[in-house]
C-alpha cells in the first residue's frame, strides 16, 4: 500500500532530519549502488582467472599436472563467477541499492517480460497498425 503525500513528506523530513543528525550513520543505513557491488565480483574474477591461467601454464612448463588442474579449475571457477557477476548487473537506469530508507533517486526497475508475452504484444500492435485484418 503506497503512502500518502503527508506520510511522503513527514518521511522525507525525517530523513532529512536524521541526515543532518548523523550524517555518517544515515549513509550506512542508505546502502550502495548494485552496480559498483557487482564490478567490484568482476574485477575479482578477471584476477582469479588470470592467476588460473598462471597456475595452468606454470605446471605445463615444470610438468606437474595437479598444479594446472588446479589452474584450470580456478579458471573455471572465476569466469563462471565472472558471467554470475555480469549477468546480475543492473542495467545504467536501474538503480537499486542494496538497503535503506526510500531514496528518491532509486527507480523500480520494470518487470522483464517473457518472449512469448513481447512477441504477442508486436503482434497486436501489427493488427491494430493493418486495420484489424
Amino acid at each position: 500500500m503506497p503512502l500518502s503525500d503527508h506520510e511522503q513528506r513527514l518521511l522525507e523530513q525525517m530523513e532529512q532530519a536524521l541526515y543532518a543528525e548523523d550524517p555518517k550513520f544515515a549513509s550506512a543505513l542508505r546502502g550502495s549502488d548494485l552496480r559498483n557491488h557487482y564490478r567490484r565480483r568482476a574485477v575479482k574474477a578477471v584476477v582469479g582467472f588470470v592467476l588460473g591461467v598462471v597456475l595452468l601454464m606454470a605446471g605445463a612448463v615444470f610438468k606437474a599436472p595437479v598444479v594446472s588442474v588446479i589452474g584450470f579449475v580456478i579458471m573455471l571457477t572465476a569466469a563462471l563467477f565472472g558471467l554470475s557477476s555480469w549477468k546480475r548487473t543492473p542495467r545504467a537506469g536501474e538503480l537499486r541499492t542494496t538497503s535503506g530508507p526510500s531514496d528518491p533517486t532509486r527507480q523500480k526497475a520494470k518487470p522483464k517480460s517473457s518472449m512469448m508475452e513481447r512477441i504477442e504484444e508486436r503482434w497486436r500492435r501489427r493488427r491494430e497498425e493493418n486495420g484489424g485484418r
